[in-house]
C-alpha cells in the first residue's frame, strides 16, 4: 500500500506559490498516485497540531484556479522549530502513515525539512524529503531565481515606471519607494528595470549589502534633484549602517524574523528637513508579494514546473533535494530544472553581488539587467511631451 504524502507552505507567501502546489497535484495525479495528498493547515503549526486538509479529490477545477491564487490556499506560518517540535513532527508523520514530505518555501523552509529529514535518519523512519523553492526576496542560494521573485520583480519595476510618469509631470520632490528584501538587495535592483532611456527613474537605488552613508545619500541626492527636479529613490527596507545596525529600529523581531521600521519615512525625513527639499515615501509592503494583476506569466509556469519535478522527484526515490533552477541561455531564454541538496541551502541566504552593482554602488551594471530583462520583460510603453527633446 502506498504511503501518504504531505505538502506544507513556510514563510511569507507570494503570487505564485499556489502554483507550485498545483503543479504538485496535477503530476501526482498523472503519475496515478494512490496515497492521500494532505496539507497542513498553515504549514509548521498545522503540521504540529495534527491539522491535515485533505487535498486528494481536488477537483481540475479547483487546480486551475489555485494556479492563479495569489497568497496561500492551504495557509502558512513562521512557526520556530526545536528539536522538540521535530521529534513530535516525526511521531505524527508515523501515525499518519506518510512515506513523503514537501515544503515549499524559503531558505528557513528548506532548513525546516533538512531538519524533518535528518531526525527521521535517525529514528531510522523511512521518509522521501523534498524542497520547492519560494521567495519574493531571491535570496536562495544555488538557483538562479527562486518562483515569487519575477512577479515581485515586474510588480517593482512597473510601479517604478508609473510613479515616474507622475514626478515627470509634476517634478517637485523626491519620491522615496521602499521595497521588501530583507538582507538581499535583489528587488530594490529590480526596479532598474523601469528605466528606459538613461536619464530615466529610479535616480538612486540603496542596497541593504552596502553601509547607508547619509552624507553621500543627501550629496546625491542634491544633485539629482537639481538636474531632475522630480527624483525617485528606491531604498530596501534592510539597509543598515557601517556597523551593520539597521537604519531604522525594527518594529518587531523574533529569532528569524525582522519586521523592519519605516525606512522610507525615514529618508523622507531626512530629505526634508536636511536638504529643505519636498519629499514623499510610499511603501507597497504586501501588496507588492501578493499582487494578482502583475503577476508574471513565466513566473507561473515555473511555479508549476518546481511543483511537478518535486514531486517526480521524492516519488523516484530521491532524498533530500530542492529542486532548483538553472539557466541554460539568456537570449534567447532557456532553463532546466536541476536537483540541489537541501542542507547546500538551509539557511544559506544570497545576496545581491557587486558585480551585479554600479561601480559607485548607487546603480545597478549592465549585466544585471541583461540577467533580469528576459525574466520580467519590460514595462507598459507611455509618451511625455515635457521632454526637451520633443
Amino acid at each position: 500500500m502506498m504511503k501518504n504524502l504531505v505538502i506544507a507552505h513556510g514563510g511569507g507567501p507570494t503570487s505564485v506559490i499556489n502554483a507550485s502546489l498545483a503543479g504538485a497535484i496535477k503530476e501526482l495525479k498523472n503519475k496515478n498516485f494512490k496515497g492521500k495528498i494532505l496539507a497542513p493547515r498553515f504549514g509548521s503549526a498545522g503540521l504540529l497540531n495534527e491539522d491535515f486538509i485533505d487535498l486528494t479529490n481536488v477537483s481540475d477545477k479547483d487546480i486551475e484556479l489555485l494556479i492563479h491564487t495569489p497568497g496561500s490556499a492551504i495557509g502558512t506560518s513562521r512557526f520556530p522549530l526545536y528539536d522538540k517540535e521535530y521529534e513530535k513532527i516525526i511521531d505524527i508523520l508515523i501515525k499518519n502513515d506518510i512515506g513523503y514530505v514537501l515544503f515549499t518555501g524559503g531558505n528557513g523552509s528548506m532548513d525546516t525539512i533538512g531538519n524533518i529529514y535528518k531526525h527521521a535518519l535517525k529514528r531510522n523512519y523511512e521518509i522521501i524529503c523534498g524542497g520547492i523553492p519560494k521567495t519574493v526576496d531571491n535570496d536562495i542560494a544555488l538557483t538562479d531565481h527562486a518562483p515569487g521573485f519575477i512577479s515581485c520583480a515586474k510588480f517593482i519595476m512597473q510601479s517604478v515606471s508609473d510613479c515616474a510618469q507622475d514626478i515627470k509631470g509634476l517634478p517637485i520632490h523626491v519620491s522615496i519607494i521602499e521595497v521588501m528584501g530583507r538582507n538581499a538587495g535583489w528587488l530594490a535592483a529590480s526596479s532598474a528595470l523601469a528605466r528606459i532611456n538613461e536619464d530615466d527613474a529610479p535616480h538612486i537605488i540603496l542596497f541593504p549589502e552596502i553601509p547607508f552613508d547619509e552624507e553621500k545619500f543627501l550629496k546625491l541626492v542634491k544633485e539629482k534633484h537639481e538636474k531632475y527636479k522630480g527624483v525617485i529613490v528606491v531604498a530596501s527596507e534592510g539597509l543598515v549602517d557601517k556597523n551593520g545596525n539597521p537604519i531604522v529600529k525594527p518594529i518587531y523581531k523574533t529569532e528569524r524574523a525582522t519586521y523592519f521600521g519605516d525606512v522610507a519615512s525615514y529618508l523622507q525625513t531626512l530629505v526634508i528637513s536636511k536638504l529643505g527639499i519636498k519629499a514623499r515615501s510610499e511603501k507597497p509592503g504586501l501588496l507588492c508579494r501578493c499582487s494578482s494583476s502583475l503577476v508574471s506569466e513565466l513566473d507561473l509556469e515555473e511555479a508549476q514546473l518546481m511543483g511537478k519535478i518535486s514531486v517526480d522527484t521524492v516519488l523516484a526515490g530521491k532524498n533530500g533535494y530542492m529542486v532548483g533552477i538553472k539557466r541554460i541561455s539568456s537570449f534567447p531564454y532557456k532553463i532546466e530544472p536541476i536537483l540541489i541538496p537541501i542542507n547546500e541551502v538551509m539557511l544559506n541566504e544570497s545576496k545581491f553581488p557587486e558585480h551585479f552593482m554600479s561601480s559607485d554602488k548607487y546603480n545597478v551594471s549592465k549585466e544585471f539587467i541583461e540577467w533580469l530583462r528576459p525574466l520580467v520583460g519590460y514595462p507598459n510603453k507611455v509618451i511625455s511631451f515635457v521632454d526637451k527633446s520633443n
